[in-house]
């Protein structure tokens, strides 16, 4: 028997959980992951390629369980009415090879990534924040602010978007929670005194949202835009001067904003900071960068902490998807 769950499962559980404990919860187990990194056997992502978009499958695994994730990005899809990234994810035991888990993932998808950057900002960003910003109000917006708020206790945020309509959305869903929401009329407004900033932008391009005479000594970016071979988000002149950390430069280096960069431009993989072999940020003039590009041990993570509550709830409907056999031989024996 195989543990499905839905949207509304997911919704259900994090109701019970309450956002702000399933935040701070998930974060820690982040921490704890990452710090055992060398136990994982883990790859870069399988990825297939096409014109309007990009199809990923994204495998890990340790000793106990093993889990894979299916997503996409297709920048082009809210024009019909279509998310940008969608993910189905898979948790299954070691020792018998047995699925146990398939869960929805896009909702997951946006807490772990809100979620490591809340991690990686904890480290890298100054001693008690007060102001982010946030450039992109897509469907990663709200996540990247609330696990910033519950984690940092930030509460001032300036967000810009150059739709009108996302910015509109963004400021409504937030409008329950206790932040100071400035709209701002263009990135360099937004990210005017922000000691944290955040570009969580779609365009499969070349771009240059944030340019190198904006940025501030002592400022810390997450760029967590969505990423391949070909799209950046920052102008290279922000890389050269700035310590950058990524989940692992394996898979980075091709479609990150280090994808032109040497190996010895990246100051540190996160697991490396997380479990103390590098130290954080040392002091407040140092530029840091977090570039994000989303890895399998974040789902791994998700996947294994959800699994575990809805036990604890229980939450999910059981689905007969692997033969039960008295004689795990006669398969054939299904069909007569």
């Amino acid at each position: 028997m195989i543990k499905i769950l839905s949207i509304d499962n997911i919704k259900e559980i994090i109701h019970r959980k309450q956002l702000k404990n399933f935040f701070l919860e998930l974060i820690e187990r982040l921490k704890q992951d990452f710090s055992r990194w060398p136990e994982f056997q883990k790859t870069p992502r399988h990825a297939t390629h096409y014109p309007h978009g990009v199809i990923e499958l994204m495998p890990i695994s340790d000793h106990q369980l093993y889990s894979f994730k299916y997503v996409n990005g297709h920048p082009g899809n809210p024009q019909n009415k279509k998310l940008n990234v969608v993910a189905v994810g898979l948790l299954a035991d070691v020792a018998s090879g047995y699925p146990l888990l398939i869960s929805e993932m896009t909702l997951l998808t946006a807490l772990r990534t809100a979620a490591v950057s809340a991690l990686a900002s904890s480290y890298l960003a100054q001693t008690k924040p007060r102001s982010f910003a946030i450039i992109g109000a897509g469907s990663q917006s709200e996540f990247q602010v609330l696990a910033h708020h519950f984690a940092l206790g930030i509460e001032k945020i300036n967000y810009f978007d150059i739709d009108h309509c996302a910015m509109e959305k963004f400021a409504t869903n937030l409008s329950a929670y206790p932040l100071h929401l400035q709209a701002c009329a263009s990135v360099s407004q937004a990210i005017q005194n922000a000691e944290i900033i955040t570009t969580a932008t779609a365009a499969k391009k070349q771009a240059k949202v944030l340019e190198d005479l904006w940025i501030r000594p002592g400022t810390h970016i997450n760029a967590i835009g969505g990423d391949c071979p070909g799209k950046t988000e920052l102008d290279p002149g922000i890389l050269s001067h700035s310590k950058i950390v990524v989940e692992s430069w394996e898979q980075t280096q091709y479609e990150g904003e280090v994808q032109n960069q040497k190996p010895n431009k990246v100051y540190a993989e996160l697991w490396e900071i997380v479990s103390n072999q590098k130290p954080g940020r040392q002091n407040p003039e140092e530029i840091f960068i977090f570039d994000s590009v989303g890895f399998a041990l974040e789902d791994f993570i998700i996947l294994k902490y959800i699994n575990e509550l809805a036990e604890e709830y229980s939450i999910g409907d059981k689905v007969d998807l692997i033969p039960e056999l008295s004689n795990p031989k006669n398969l054939f024996g299904l069909l007569t």
